[in-house]
């Protein structure tokens, strides 16, 4: 047996040593290729946004900067001495639906005329709008009071003298603009009355409100009929449509629907709506119908995706306690799935809202001087109002335009804002 000799020490084991690549220069290069790539990706992906964003403020900046002079208009003072002008009335005939054809038979629009004159002189009388005496007409109505002393009234001009206070127009037309202006007679004000009237022949006498009441109206339609019928579809074919053919027709049909030109619908409108109820052309409520089937496709697709996202423990649980089967899907998926059917619905009413070419086809594309008064009323939508004075050549329509894009998209906004607090609201974590 060998021993170990006194004073000697063993030898140590030999360590083992780390196996790895051998970073040699070519695995170098190709790692820092790797870091260079990402890095370039991680740029081109923020510059993408920071390109989006800047779009999105040019756009937003530059309607409300067109916009902002679109809420205003060109005015003239005008002071009125009812007493002395003979125009007589009451609160009752004041406030009257005949208001106005009263007060035209006594001359309202000539005393107006006369004032201006007296007041401004010939030249610039002329400028104040045909129409201006009806705004006279409109503060008699709210308050009668006025008949019995002088008021100031600002009258809305003409577009030529408008555009003069712009710096537009003839010399003679600016030179006009400048010195009503400087004598305190001639100014822009905010124009409260555009969110109140509705359509006019002239830029400074038209407003939104019968467009956004039409726009209301037909978007209320169109989310009663879609959104019901769309995700009780989505609940059948995905919980309780058998599996074969006919289902995978059905399913494929959807899909393309969602993807049609919208024009299309507007045809099938056309040709289906319109045949079963020719009196109500042009009405929200053939609309409202139209835009429905444009929307519930994809308010299907969502509704089938939202209900693929609900973890099958869901079901089995319920079951397992002894849920029926109409139990399990209505009490248990649905309400999961609400949130994701939601969102699916702001994203075809969204897409509904803006719509203008299946509306052209329904005759939505019309004149309307009164707001409608209910669904089958006459009436025209925010888009298609839009589309309109874009198309007018005064100037001051161009303002007009931009002040109700921006209304389009306050009400889009809303309409959106509301939605998303709905979806917040019902949804559930698990």
């Amino acid at each position: 047996m060998s021993s170990i000799p006194v004073g000697s020490a063993a030898a140590p084991a030999p360590t083992a040593q780390p196996v790895g690549p051998t970073r040699t220069a070519a695995f170098e290069a190709r790692l820092a290729k790797r870091y260079r790539a990402e890095r370039n990706f991680r740029l081109l992906g923020l510059g993408a946004v920071a390109f989006s964003v800047a779009v999105l403020v040019f756009l937003l900046g530059n309607m409300l900067v067109n916009g902002i002079a679109g809420f205003q208009r060109p005015e003239l003072a005008v002071t009125i001495n009812f007493p002395e002008s003979g125009i007589s009335g009451d609160a009752t005939s004041l406030t009257a639906p005949t208001a106005a054809q009263t007060l035209e038979m006594q001359g309202l629009p000539r005393i107006v005329t006369s004032y201006a004159e007296q007041q401004l002189g010939t030249e610039a009388a002329k400028q104040i709008a045909p129409d201006a005496w009806r705004d006279v007409v409109a503060a008699l109505a709210e308050d009668p009071a006025l008949i019995g002393h002088s008021e100031v009234f600002h009258l809305p001009t003409t577009s030529a003298l408008g555009s003069a206070l712009r710096g537009e127009g003839t010399p003679a037309m600016q030179a006009l603009a400048n010195r009503l202006a400087a004598d305190g007679k001639l100014a822009r004000n905010w124009d409260w009355g555009f969110l109140s009237r509705s359509d006019a022949t002239t830029p400074q006498s038209v407003g939104i409100w019968g467009a956004l009441k039409g726009s209301m109206l037909t978007m209320l339609v169109t989310l009663v009929l879609a959104f019901p019928i769309g995700v009780l579809s989505a609940l059948y074919l995905e919980e309780y449509a058998p599996r074969g053919r006919w289902t995978d027709i059905i399913e494929v049909s959807i899909s393309n629907l969602a993807a049609v030109p919208s024009i299309i619908f507007g045809l099938l409108g056309l040709s289906l709506f319109l045949a079963a109820f020719p009196g109500l052309r042009s009405a929200p409520l053939i609309g409202g119908m139209t835009l429905a089937l444009m929307t519930m496709p994809v308010i299907v697709i969502s509704g089938r995706n939202a209900i693929k996202a609900v973890p099958p423990s869901i079901r089995d649980g319920a079951l397992a306690i002894g849920a029926s089967p109409v139990q399990v899907v209505f009490h248990h998926v649905l309400p999961l799935a609400l949130p994701g059917m939601l969102t699916g619905t702001i994203i075809g009413m969204a897409r509904a809202l803006g719509e203008t070419a299946p509306l052209l086809l329904i005759g939505m594309r019309i004149f309307v001087a009164t707001p409608p008064e209910g669904f089958t009323s006459p009436a025209t939508v925010l888009p298609m109002q839009i589309f309109l004075w874009s198309d007018e050549i005064d100037r001051g329509f161009v303002e007009r335009t931009s002040a109700a894009i921006i209304v389009l998209l306050v009400f889009l906004l809303a309409m959106n804002g509301l939605a998303i607090y709905l979806r917040n609201k019902f949804e559930k974590r698990w």
